[in-house]
């Protein structure tokens, strides 16, 4: 049998997708192998998110070219395919084929899965020659699952984006927001056997808006707790971030509030194509601990955007030592194709963006090992997350700390803990 592997580069969202492309290559009668050498088909899911990611992807692709065995095949898919097809096409004749968002792939293998194709036709290229364009042979966003193992699973509830973020080229390739059925969400998440899902989307609390004509993510996060799971919400503009939302994330057993701030000096917010401000972002996670004291906060922020002064910096600084955010991750700003952003004066040095970078990632630093400390001596609810490590509500996976743990547990066991120190940011704690 002809055995595949999928190399997921980026965020959680291109996780889901593959194990949505998995799941078609297994019904497709190819077998999952965990490590490239011996596999047959060799699929590289990528990122475009930043000029870092591409990187990364382009490295990640030369090096699995490198190691495939002779007759295998190397496929490029993902985000960095679906925006550089013809680029990727033409630097990389050593790939076997780049596939954009839904385009078949397992037409390279014998059997493969039949399929329909919808075809998008045809353009005129350079000097009149006809090009080809991709065929969209599925729907990704609700193609059947792979299975899933573990103590988590992320369910994407729905795919694209209808904001205009002057630094964010994912409209673009991603589209405009498509939400799945609420029934679709509820059927997959019964399937899932894990002690944690994880609900992700471009912009998540918007979930529902172009479906039924208003947002459901407080409805839908409700049914979904009933199954006694934990349920987890990342990536929620603070716009969104309404009464209705805060009462159910707080009273879910899982008071961790994953915020997508990117700034707080208002003029620069403006230049990002955002609202908000500073002043009212303090005010609202002011609101959430008065409500909910033992709330964690995580955000992400961009350092450098064009047009950004040493006073917009100063206020981020400040935000930063008055926030107390438990989580936060900084990226220098990166120059994307098609952006807004691209067409704005004041560019900033990159001496002074990394000099910024290396300040805000100090403090926030300091911030974060003093909120830790603070959890030494509390009992909590924890999953064994694999020998030795765990998470409580305040980790969420793959990109916070952990609780180390002895062995005792099998993974995905849900037990509760003592906190009884801390190495670096991580907690150290005892089984109860």
């Amino acid at each position: 049998m002809s055995k595949v592997f999928i190399e997921t580069l980026g965020c959680a969202k291109n996780e889901v997708d593959s194990r949505k492309l998995l799941g078609r290559a297994i019904d497709g009668g190819l077998e999952q192998t965990d490590t490239a050498d011996d596999a047959d088909l060799i699929v590289v899911n990528t990122c475009a998110f930043i000029e870092a990611a591409r990187q990364e992807s382009i490295a990640t692709i030369l090096d699995l070219v490198d190691q495939r065995e002779r007759g295998a095949k190397v496929v490029v898919t993902g985000c960095m395919a679906t925006r550089y097809r013809d680029e990727l096409i033409e630097a990389l004749p050593e790939v076997d084929k780049v596939a954009v968002f839904g385009e078949d792939f397992l037409d390279l293998m014998e059997p493969s899965i039949p399929s329909t194709p919808i075809s998008l036709g045809a353009k005129r290229g350079k000097k009149g020659k006809v090009k080809s364009e991709p065929s969209i042979d599925f729907d990704l966003l609700n193609l059947a699952s792979a299975k899933v193992e573990g103590p988590y699973a992320y369910l994407k509830v729905a795919e694209g984006c209808d904001r205009k973020c002057g630094f964010c080229a994912i409209p673009s390739f991603r589209g405009k927001q498509v939400s799945r059925t609420f029934e679709a969400i509820l059927e997959e998440a019964d399937a899932l056997e894990v002690p944690e899902i994880v609900l992700i989307a471009q912009d998540l609390a918007s979930y529902g808006r172009d479906l039924y004509g208003k947002p459901m993510l407080v409805e839908l996060t409700r049914k979904l707790i009933e199954s006694k799971r934990w349920i987890r919400l990342l990536y929620i503009y603070p716009s969104q971030l309404n009464d209705q939302l805060i009462e159910v994330i707080g009273e879910s057993g899982l008071p961790y509030f994953d915020l997508s701030l990117q700034h707080v000096s208002p003029p620069l917010i403006k230049r990002m194509r955002r609202p908000g401000s500073g002043d009212e972002y303090l005010r609202k996670i002011e609101k959430i601990r008065g409500n909910f004291p033992e709330a964690v906060f995580r955000s992400n922020f961009i350092v450098g955007y064009p047009g950004e002064t040493e006073e917009d910096h100063e206020a981020l600084v400040r935000f930063i030592e008055e926030a107390r955010l438990d989580w936060v991750g900084f990226f220098g700003y990166s120059n994307e194709d098609g952006t807004y952003s691209t067409t704005l004066d004041d560019h900033v040095d990159p001496s002074i963006v990394r000099d910024r970078l290396l300040e805000v990632s100090d403090l926030q630093e300091r911030i974060t090992r003093a909120k830790r400390i603070e959890a030494i001596g509390r009992e909590l609810e924890v999953i064994v997350q694999r020998s030795g490590e765990a998470r409580s509500y305040m980790e969420s996976p793959d990109i916070d700390g952990i609780i180390q743990v002895d062995s005792a547990y099998q993974t995905s066991s849900k037990v509760r803990i003592r906190i009884d120190d801390i190495d670096g940011l991580d907690l150290v704690g005892t089984f109860i």
